[in-house]
């Protein structure tokens, strides 16, 4: 979608302008037909991957981006925190496929303002955007009165202290890269750690998830991947 620095509504207003952070082409085209359609949003760019995403948010200067979770190479958490840093003032709407107990406090405490699923219908998707726009933090029901209780100081975390929530951020993503079929060195080379810092993060995650063998581990990482992609 082509840039203009001049984006106006009929009425005369200027539009607010999302950027698109996902690298699966169908669902960039379902999210730009999504903006569109609403007369007070501008779609600027469409990234599929982290460094396309970091030139074009240079260019574009967006409103708002609307990220992917699961990007490939540094992943979204990761770029999430980078992107938050070169761009304090960029407002950023997570889209995920994976369900919140497990990802939305990090996006939240990484620096998001929000958090939806992507199996939620196209009008909860622009009611997420324009809360985000607004300056709000978009979250369910549910997660709201989760986040709630923490700061009520009546709740311990936003899905307790067991399964794949306990968790650190980079236990989890080398938990999904043993589920997407990565081997030890892959990981290593994909999240730039040694082999040796793998697998101490390998037996970290089967002592949490109280998981004996390594076959167990790779087993129930496989199948949440599955799950979840």
């Amino acid at each position: 979608m082509a840039h203009s620095d001049d984006v106006r509504t009929r009425q005369g207003t200027a539009k607010q302008t999302v950027m698109i952070v996902d690298d699966h082409p169908l669902v960039c085209k379902g999210l730009a037909g999504l903006i569109k359609d609403e007369p007070d949003l501008e779609g600027v760019a469409v990234a599929g991957n982290v460094a396309e995403a970091v030139a074009l948010m240079r260019h574009t200067s967006p409103d708002l981006m609307l990220l992917d979770h699961s990007l490939p190479g540094m992943g979204g958490l990761d770029f999430l925190k980078n992107a938050r840093s070169e761009f304090p003032g960029l407002s950023v709407l997570v889209i995920s496929m994976h369900e919140e107990s497990v990802y939305a406090e990090r996006v939240l405490r990484a620096g998001a303002r929000g958090y939806i699923i992507k199996q939620e219908p196209g009008e909860k998707v622009v009611e997420a955007i324009r809360c985000v726009l607004s300056g709000n933090i978009y979250a369910s029901p549910s997660l709201l009165s989760r986040l709630l209780q923490i700061i009520a100081g009546s709740g311990e975390g936003l899905s307790g202290k067991d399964g794949l929530a306990s968790l650190a951020d980079r236990e989890l993503q080398v938990f999904s890269l043993i589920g997407e079929g990565c081997a030890a060195r892959e990981i290593a080379k994909r999240l730039n750690l040694s082999p040796k810092t793998v697998q101490t993060y390998r037996e970290h995650i089967k002592a949490k998830l109280g998981l004996k063998i390594a076959t167990e581990l790779t087993r129930y990482a496989v199948l949440w991947y599955k799950g979840n992609h």
